[in-house]
């Protein structure tokens, strides 16, 4: 069986690494998935996890709004052209922010059903966040092409701010 030119599979191409724009929103939107979190979970009121997800759920729509806009707004002042569209996209870019705080929104809504107490879902949000912190800072460092320490070192210094707002929450509370 022969086959022409035309149909050979093509070689899946390597995966693009996330835009500069994508890793800082994404690091923005953990961060204030993080701060949020900690914030509405205070002792001695009633749980409230739903509503406390809906908070950070809104408040990161509104955040990536917000930033879209604020380019929106500078585009204007530039001498270029592009209206609404340009607009439209640059709002939309900031995507990256709604999907980091998903992970501390679903914790949060496991713990609607009583399966665990609020306080324990932000734990382990906070947790979870900052471990994706160092993560992202490990890997974006290997990507640039820095050496092994260098990388973890990068993920480290990332991670700390996790632990500030761990410990933030621990000294507040």
């Amino acid at each position: 069986m022969s086959h022409h030119a035309s149909h050979r599979f093509r070689r899946p191409s390597a995966p693009r690494p996330p835009s500069e724009t994508a890793l800082f929103s994404g690091v923005y939107g953990l961060i204030l998935a993080s701060a949020l979190a900690a914030a509405l979970d205070s002792p001695g009121e009633a749980d409230e996890p739903g509503s406390d997800a809906l908070w950070i759920l809104l408040t990161a729509v509104a955040s990536a709004a917000a930033h879209g806009y604020a380019h929106v707004v500078a585009h204007r002042m530039s001498a270029e052209r592009g209206g609404a569209r340009v607009g439209l996209r640059a709002m939309l870019a900031e995507w990256p922010v709604v999907v980091a705080a998903l992970p501390t929104v679903a914790l949060l809504l496991t713990a609607v059903p009583s399966w665990w107490t609020e306080s324990q879902a932000v734990e382990t949000a906070l947790l979870l966040n900052t471990l994706l912190l160092a993560g992202w800072g490990a890997w974006t460092a290997r990507r640039a092409g820095r050496g092994w320490a260098a990388s973890l070192r990068a993920g480290a210094a990332d991670m700390l701010i996790g632990l500030v707002i761990i410990s933030a929450n621990a000294l507040i509370k």
